[in-house]
């Protein structure tokens, strides 16, 4: 019997290994529309969803040249150095394409090849408009200005300096369709959703990962701890989230980073605030609000206290013991990765 079986087990195997490498080494098809060819891009508009999608919180180290990378992101499993995303020919995206762009945006693939790690929050970008990442891209060639710079090596341990075992995270948890209007929902509810979804990806901070690195979308925006800060509760919940909070003083914090009688944002809130949200049109700020009224709530910690410290006392570093943000960059174990 065995000897009437083995054979079979040995196709089944040698089946699997070909699987295996063909999903390692296959190039996926970002998936752009054809009528893209034919829209003449907006830099301008670029320049908005650049700002909206935070790009030079991982991509600008401090004290450094926009965009030029080189920020050492410190997690459990090593180093990684955010690389150049300036249009220099020879370190950064400028012999990049279009198609080049969007898939390392949408499915976390390089232009040669290379898989990104997932906390490059591709898994949220892959949500992003054809139009969009057209208009981002535009911008990003155009407008920045091309820096010579190469990143320093990343000082990941074996085995996750390997990044070919990616594709396997990515076949399990990376689920690449566009996020489409809720015919049900208003206009506003439904951009709102793109922003705090796709754009601004605050899901990257605010739903805990499982031990595998994927969103616990059970927990879904009910905060999470990433190096010492904590990323707060913004689901309706009255007690752990925001479900309190008035539209006012919501759509005060997102825009301005203080709201009356809330804690003022610090940290890398302070920092998304600064890069990112203040650049939002007052409609978007709105929408996002919209949106997070309809998030359910979840019951987890206590909600942040009112009348905290003032807002200009000095915040303690990052791991030195919790602090509170909202709408932050991506900073889970795998840290950040770049293009």
């Amino acid at each position: 019997m065995i000897r009437k079986t083995w054979p079979i087990a040995l196709l089944i195997l040698a089946a699997a290994v070909a699987a295996a490498f063909v999903i390692a080494i296959r190039t996926p098809d970002p998936g752009i529309s054809a009528t893209i060819a034919q829209r003449q891009p907006d830099v301008l508009r670029g320049q908005y969803v650049y700002e909206l999608a935070d790009c030079a919180a991982c991509h600008t180290n401090p004290g450094g040249t926009t965009l030029a990378g080189g920020l050492g992101l410190v997690t459990p499993l090593g180093t990684i150095y955010a690389t150049n995303i300036t249009p220099d020919r020879d370190t950064g995206i400028g012999n990049y394409s279009l198609t080049d762009f969007v898939r390392a945006l949408r499915l976390g693939v390089r232009r040669d090849g290379a898989r990104l790690y997932p906390a490059m929050p591709y898994t949220a970008y892959a949500k992003i408009s054809d139009e969009d990442l057209q208009d981002l891209f535009a911008y990003l060639q155009k407008d920045i200005t091309p820096v010579s710079q190469t990143a320093p090596a990343n000082t990941l341990a074996w085995p996750f300096n390997m990044r070919w075992p990616i594709a396997f995270w990515n076949v399990l948890f990376l689920d690449s369709s566009r996020l489409t209007p809720d015919p049900s929902k208003d206009p506003q509810w439904n951009r709102g959703a793109y922003l705090v979804e796709a754009l601004a990806h605050c899901g990257e901070c605010h739903t805990p990962r499982r031990v595998t690195q994927n969103l616990d979308n059970s927990q879904k925006f009910a905060g999470a701890v990433l190096q010492g800060w904590k990323a707060y509760n913004i689901t309706t919940s009255k007690q752990s989230g925001i479900g309190a909070w008035g539209d006012a003083e919501l759509t005060s914090y997102l825009s301005t980073g203080r709201a009356d009688g809330h804690s003022s944002a610090s940290g890398p809130m302070a920092e998304v605030v600064a890069d990112s949200l203040r650049y939002a049109s007052s409609d978007d700020i709105h929408a996002i609000v919209a949106y997070l009224r309809s998030v359910p709530a979840i019951e987890n910690t206590s909600a942040i206290a009112l009348n905290p410290p003032a807002a200009t006392e000095t915040s303690p570093q990052p791991g030195l013991g919790e602090q509170f943000f909202v709408f932050s960059r991506p900073m889970p174990v795998w840290s950040a990765a770049a293009l």
